[in-house]
């Protein structure tokens, strides 16, 4: 598993930090990441717990929320979009057609972040209205 073996550079730091990172890392491991070095930021030597795409996937929600705060919610066909877009990205490296950079990974991963909690809200007002009837 790819923290066992990243854990190895928290030797010179404090056991909070590294206690809180390596939660971290199985936050990350649970949600699916596959969490590959290579795919991933740095933050003061220390790899991310999640990879470049989920990072990107994770701020696009967080981005999205004051969306549905305002009751502002893409249409569908938008979060489809976003969300193909990223597809198109990870299929075209899956295929070998061109390896993908860690900048372009975040920020599919962060349209798609948008996609997917607009994905999210449309659902939610669907729900709320048949609740509603």
């Amino acid at each position: 598993m790819w923290t066992c073996i990243e854990l190895m550079e928290f030797i010179d730091y404090p056991d909070c930090i590294k206690k809180t990172w390596l939660f971290l890392y199985k936050l990350g491991a649970a949600g699916g990441c596959h969490q590959m070095p290579e795919r991933s930021f740095r933050f003061f030597d220390m790899q991310f717990p999640v990879c470049a795409r989920c990072t990107g996937i994770y701020l696009g929600q967080i981005i999205a929320i004051p969306f549905f705060l305002t009751n502002t919610v893409l249409k569908l066909y938008i979060c489809f979009l976003f969300l193909v877009i990223m597809l198109c990205d990870w299929l075209i490296q899956f295929l070998n057609i061109k390896e993908s950079t860690n900048f372009r990974r975040f920020i599919t991963g962060n349209i798609a972040g948008i996609g997917l909690m607009g994905l999210y809200f449309n659902i939610f007002k669907f729900l709320l209205a048949l609740i509603r009837l």
